[in-house]
C-alpha cells in the first residue's frame, strides 16, 4: 500500500503505511470490527485513487470483504466472512470461491448469491480450447474480446474465466488488463 496523495487517514491505517505492513498482514484479529474497519477504508482511499495496492491487496479491496448489510430483522453483518464449513450445495458441504477442475466444463466453482442467499453453481471454460496464459498477446486479446475490467459478478462465469490463470496457471503474472 502506498498513499498518492497526502491525506489524513486514521492512526490504523497510518500505522500500516509506516511500517510497510500489506493489506493482506492485516494486523488485527481477522473479523473483527477494527480488521474490517481498515479494509473499508483502504477500499474507499482507492475508489477515490488516493491509495496504490498490490495484486493480492486489490483483490481483497474489490470484493465484498467487510462491507456491511443491514438485515430486514435489523441486524448488521459482515460480508463474504471467511467459516468453516461454509456452505451447502445438493446435500454435500463445498467450499466458496475455491475453483476447481472438472465437470461439465474445463472448471467450476461454488458461490454464493447475493440476491437469493442460495449457493450456485457456475461451471466455466471450454473443455476443447487450451488457456494460452503464458502468451502476453493470448492474454490480451482474451481480455479485450471478453472484457474482462468490466467483470464484477462473482456469480457469471466470465468473472471466474476472466480470473482463471491465477487459479490455475503456472508462473503467470498478474493481471493483464
Amino acid at each position: 500500500m502506498r498513499l498518492t496523495e497526502n491525506n489524513k487517514v486514521s492512526d490504523n491505517l497510518d500505522y500500516h503505511l509506516k511500517n510497510q505492513i500489506f493489506l493482506t498482514e492485516n494486523v488485527f484479529r481477522p473479523n473483527s470490527n477494527k480488521f474490517f474497519q481498515l479494509i473499508n477504508e483502504v477500499r474507499d482511499l482507492y475508489n477515490r485513487n488516493l491509495i496504490r495496492l498490490n495484486e493480492k491487496e486489490l483483490d481483497i479491496v474489490e470484493s465484498d470483504l467487510g462491507k456491511k448489510v443491514k438485515l430486514t430483522n435489523g441486524e448488521e453483518i459482515h460480508l463474504e466472512v471467511p467459516m468453516i464449513n461454509e456452505s451447502e450445495y445438493q446435500g454435500k458441504d463445498v467450499s466458496l470461491n475455491k475453483p476447481k477442475t472438472g465437470g461439465p466444463k474445463k472448471w467450476y466453482v461454488y458461490v454464493k448469491n447475493p440476491s437469493t442467499g442460495k449457493i450456485k453453481k457456475v461451471s466455466y471454460g471450454s473443455p476443447d480450447m487450451s488457456a494460452n496464459w503464458n502468451d502476453t498477446g493470448a492474454r490480451k486479446s482474451f481480455a479485450a474480446r471478453h472484457r474482462c475490467d468490466k467483470k464484477k459478478d462473482k456469480t457469471k462465469a466470465g468473472y471466474w474465466a476472466c480470473r482463471a490463470h491465477k487459479d490455475f496457471g503456472k508462473n503467470v503474472p498478474g493481471r493483464f488488463w
